[in-house]
């Protein structure tokens, strides 16, 4: 059994990855003619909202890193890369932002207020935390983590007598 949306959306996706983007453009068809005869059917573009989870994005980034590659192979990057990466990408962010505000302050460029205003609102969303509460804070997520970890090493090894090594689920 076949079945047809009354009135489908059709994408294009363009995996080129010019400008290391994957370019994806919706359509909607719509009939056009008089009443009772159609004559055609117009194709009227939409807007593109991309939205995906963190997990999804890496999956994207992967993808656009492989299609870059001289040998079309790469390998996943480990927690520590990612973090490293991430960290990288907000310092260049912060050294523009830290450019751009000496641009304004020296006169360079003329000062926007709009943006003044998006600053201001970003350094508001900043929690304000005592440095030794962070710390401390710090220092007991990586703790927990250490412990997941240690434990989830248990549960792997294996056991020396296997063929004795029963679960225990009661009586």
């Amino acid at each position: 059994m076949s079945t047809t949306a009354p009135n489908p959306i059709h994408l294009t996706v363009d995996m080129s990855f010019q400008n290391a983007h994957m370019n994806i453009k919706a359509y909607v068809s719509t009939l056009i003619g008089v009443p009772g005869r159609t004559l055609g059917v117009m194709v009227t573009p939409l807007t593109v909202k991309y939205v995906c989870y963190d997990t999804e994005c890496i999956r994207i980034d992967l993808i656009t890193k492989t299609c870059f590659s001289p040998n079309w192979i790469i390998g996943l990057s480990s927690d520590l890369q990612q973090v490293a990466g991430s960290l990288a990408c907000i310092q260049e962010v912060l050294s523009t932002v830290l450019q751009d505000t000496e641009d304004v302050l020296s006169g360079k460029v003329s000062a926007d207020n709009t943006v003044g205003c998006f600053l201001m609102s970003l350094v508001n969303q900043v929690p304000k935390i005592v440095p030794d509460d962070y710390e401390t804070m710090l220092n007991s997520n990586i703790n927990d983590l250490l412990m997941v970890t240690y434990l989830a090493n248990l549960t792997v090894t294996d056991c020396p007598q296997r063929d004795t090594c029963k679960p225990v689920n009661g009586p």
